[in-house]
């Protein structure tokens, strides 16, 4: 844990091992920086703690693996790359960026070998390599439901990819709940700011397909950590994530057809690439058409100047736009950020999203779980 008094006047003398006896959720180097924070920290202790009652709802997953992917992992007992390798997909394929160890130990033509294969790494029985039993006839509210009507087991690591898709799925949903978009469209334009590991792990989209039959799913990835080589890049999705197993009738869909010019109609989930921050590309995107929705995960805008222009354009152009975060605090923080720039506050309070990553985030400054989009608001 860092101290939650690092970059203060006074430099930090050892390890934070000084807990707050207040909320538990921060911790001190020194007696000194502790009493010296008090007055920045006594405004969020209450709410911490609030927040630190909630632990056990947080890490609460319905999968066999669920506590070694949760308390395992705060309590440092399980690192994500031991229990990756124990699910037997640890550097491999698509799952190569959900650790630490993945993109740093290998070259960088090695890496986009591995990056190039778009399946699954699992067998058919676990992962969702075809087009589901039945048609949706009610909302999912949580991962059970959605194993279920996937007919998938629940020892299957799969949501641990699925969580960027299923929460498209709820964002959208949550729009449709507040009448912010029509819940009656053949059409979703979708305009998704600042993905970072989705941009290796595109075919997991194609679930879309499933979660909204019939619909023309459209969305553009937007963000500075869209490399220049991908600006402008199309890849239309005419297919799910792929199983290993050779003789699967997944292998007999159409598969990922990339292009740097056309859409094909044929497809129903399209995205496109753009690098550079949204306010800067706005223009240049709406020229073809607007988008229904904005959403922008684990978005950290409490951290990062740069998003107060996009908030502004946001704003200014009143398109809905639902954001997440990795802990709660994270998101009161980047409401009140919003509120502040907007004068207000938002239109979809801060709530947990049931399909959150299951696999806690290392080393987070707070002792809060941390998950990948754990938390949605919107505006």
């Amino acid at each position: 844990m860092e101290c939650a008094a690092k970059g203060s006047r006074r430099r930090c003398t050892g390890s934070a091992d000084r807990r707050c006896d207040g909320c538990g959720a921060v911790f001190y180097c020194s007696a000194y920086h502790q009493i010296s924070h008090w007055s920045t920290h006594k405004e969020e202790c209450g709410r911490l703690k609030r927040q630190m009652s909630c632990v056990d709802l947080l890490n609460d997953f319905p999968f066999t693996f669920s506590r070694e992917a949760t308390y395992q992992v705060c309590e440092k007992v399980e690192t994500r790359c031991s229990f990756l390798e124990k699910l037997g997909i640890h550097r491999r394929g698509m799952w190569i960026c959900e650790c630490s160890c993945g993109t740093s130990i290998f070259s960088l033509d090695h890496l986009r070998f591995l990056l190039s294969d778009k399946g699954w790494g699992l067998s058919s029985g676990l992962c969702p390599c075809r087009g589901p039993l039945s048609v949706l006839k009610k909302q999912l509210n949580s991962w059970s439901e959605y194993y279920e009507w996937r007919g998938i087991p629940l020892d299957s690591p799969v949501a641990l990819l699925l969580h960027w898709p299923l929460t498209l799925y709820q964002a959208i949903h949550l729009a449709f709940a507040k009448q912010l978009i029509p819940e009656t469209t053949d059409e979703l334009c979708i305009h998704y700011l600042g993905p970072e590991r989705e941009l290796h792990q595109t075919a997991v989209f194609g679930e879309l397909e499933a979660l909204f039959p019939g619909v023309q799913v459209h969305i553009d990835f937007v963000g500075p950590a869209v490399p220049h080589d991908r600006d402008g890049e199309i890849i239309n999705l005419c297919s799910y994530a792929h199983c290993v197993e050779a003789n699967c009738s997944c292998k007999t869909r159409k598969s990922e057809f990339s292009s740097h010019t056309n859409t094909d109609k044929s497809s129903k989930i399209t995205l496109r690439f753009h690098s550079g921050y949204y306010h800067d590309r706005y223009k240049e995107l709406t020229k073809e058409f607007l988008p229904e929705l904005i959403i922008a995960p684990n978005a950290g805008i409490a951290a990062y100047k740069s998003w107060l222009p996009t908030i502004e354009l946001i704003r200014e152009v009143e398109i809905p736009a639902i954001f997440s975060d990795y802990c709660e605090e994270a998101c009161h923080l980047a409401a009140k950020c919003i509120s502040s720039a907007t004068g207000t506050p938002p239109t979809i309070p801060v709530q947990l999203n049931p399909f959150r990553q299951p696999l806690a985030v290392e080393d987070s400054a707070l002792l809060l779980p941390c998950y990948s989009n754990c938390f949605l608001f919107g505006t």
